[in-house]
């Protein structure tokens, strides 16, 4: 007989911050699909045009398909300050082109994009906690 030796469970306190990454991730990438998709009936909807919706879209994919890579990083803790900073900005750069109306947007468009900061300033929170769990 042979003995299998497992090592012991570790416990991982980067959980929470990968978790964090992975459906920020997910969510861009679904949600950007959608986008892309229906780019036509939505820019009727948001006031935006069907090119800018559908590469806003394409976008939201990609940024989704590199974070989901990039929670997988050894050193995740520094990825992790970076996506929090990066969502804030982000966030932060929507609330600015919506009360300055840079952007042409209908009453439902201006509530899908303060939606959009929130979602973004929802899961910067929580991969800051993630960050901070890690400190």
């Amino acid at each position: 007989m042979t003995a299998i030796a497992t090592p012991p469970l570790r416990r991982s306190s980067d959980s929470l911050l990968r978790f964090a990454m992975r459906a920020d991730a997910t969510l861009c990438a679904g949600v950007g699909l959608l986008i892309a998709f229906t780019a036509d009936p939505l820019s009727r909807l948001s006031g935006l045009s069907p090119t800018s919706e559908w590469i806003a879209g394409a976008a939201l994919v990609a940024y989704g398909a590199a974070l989901y890579a990039l929670a997988g990083a050894p050193g995740v803790r520094r990825v992790g300050i970076v996506v929090v900073l990066v969502n804030v900005v982000f966030a932060a750069a929507v609330v600015v082109a919506v009360v300055a109306a840079v952007l042409p947007l209908t009453g439902a468009g201006v509530a899908m994009m303060l939606a959009t900061a929130a979602a973004t300033l929802g899961f910067a929170h929580l991969q800051y906690l993630g960050v901070r769990r890690l400190a």
